[in-house]
């Protein structure tokens, strides 16, 4: 697998980012995580004004083969037919990303359909869907690569174009069961636990996607190496993620870390590159079963919580008004040195 170098910010400028916060007029520590954010991204940075720059959410579509299992009442085509209605705009993502400035790019990873070219859709197609984990690897190790070097790709290009902080999201009918077993894997917490109602399923629904994981996890053949389980267990759309997240840090760029399957890429991030996490704000907490659980274990705290399980970088987006307080603040903020006010706790 393609290597990346992500390292730790210098921290030596934050004594002079503390001091420029600390003595903005207001009560020190006042603005909470507004300030945490604003040393954060400075640090990131490297600078005492930090700055956003052409947000973008990067959108990774792929199916899974364990849905011929009946783990989604979501049927297939609804994968292929979604991201159509993304290119064409009006879906949830779509106002969200005009709303909030974000420019919307769309990557076919693997969709079960031939997208039409010329269709606004990045194609980086490995192949048509995983295959169904239940009888052997949804992908191979080397597709697994293939995926993380092509969402690298993607990366590079929003950031040749001037963005600075970029998000993913991700369409893809079955995508919470692959999820569901890279929590598992990651965190160790109980699958039972890590498993939801997706897209809609009710009680019976979730006891057999339960079932089926189950039997999926004691059918692991592999080896004990943490690429070969996730890439047995994952998805095309996921691994274009983890890649775009290894790159956008690697080059400096804030990543906004959407909901429950957004977090399960970025729990396999911390385990194969913990310095990623000092380029990762967490947007939300999602409405999924085990998000809160997940988020817990690798030690992230959301800025929101609005009962979202949309996904497609949804949570993610509507974050970025935070974020881009905590950049106003510390840009726009007077500093008792240079007002006529005394400074008060």
């Amino acid at each position: 697998m393609k290597s990346f170098a992500i390292i730790a910010p210098d921290r030596a400028m934050r004594p002079a980012i503390m001091e420029r916060i600390d003595n903005l007029t207001k009560p020190k520590g006042s603005l909470g995580r507004l300030e945490e954010l604003a040393l954060q991204l400075a640090l990131v940075q490297q600078t005492l004004t930090p700055r956003l720059s052409k947000p973008a959410n990067i959108l990774f579509a792929a199916d899974h083969g364990v849905i011929e299992e009946g783990v989604s009442v979501s049927p297939k085509e609804v994968t292929w037919q979604q991201l159509g209605h993304f290119a064409k705009g009006g879906a949830g993502i779509n106002f969200l990303c005009e709303q909030h400035g974000f420019r919307l790019v769309l990557v076919d990873a693997g969709v079960d359909y031939d997208i039409p070219a010329g269709a606004g859709i990045i194609d980086m197609k490995v192949r048509r869907s995983t295959s169904n984990f239940l009888h052997g690897p949804a992908m191979t190790v080397g597709e697994f690569g293939l995926c993380v070097e092509r969402g690298a790709e993607v990366v590079d290009m929003v950031h040749a174009d001037g963005c600075n902080i970029v998000s993913f999201g991700e369409m893809g009918s079955g995508n919470t069961s692959a999820s569901s077993m890279w929590m598992h894997i990651l965190t160790g917490i109980p699958l039972k636990d890590c498993i939801g109602a997706g897209a809609g399923l009710d009680t019976p629904g979730v006891a057999h996607k339960y079932d089926v994981l189950s039997r999926s996890l004691a059918g692991y053949k592999g080896s004990d190496s943490l690429v070969e389980r996730l890439a047995w267990f994952g998805g095309f759309e996921m691994a274009m993620a983890l890649g775009g997240m290894f790159r956008a840090a690697e080059l400096g760029m804030i990543v906004i870390v959407d909901g429950f399957i957004m977090t399960s890429v970025m729990a396999a991030a911390f385990a194969l590159y913990p310095e990623i996490r000092h380029y990762a704000v967490f947007g939300h907490c999602g409405d999924e079963s085990g998000h809160r659980l997940m988020l817990d274990a690798i030690g992230a705290r959301p800025l929101l919580s609005l009962g979202l399980r949309l996904g497609e970088g949804s949570g993610a987006v509507c974050a970025y008004p935070i974020i881009q307080s905590a950049v106003d603040m510390i840009n726009k903020m007077d500093t008792f040195a240079a007002v006529d006010v005394t400074k008060y706790f």
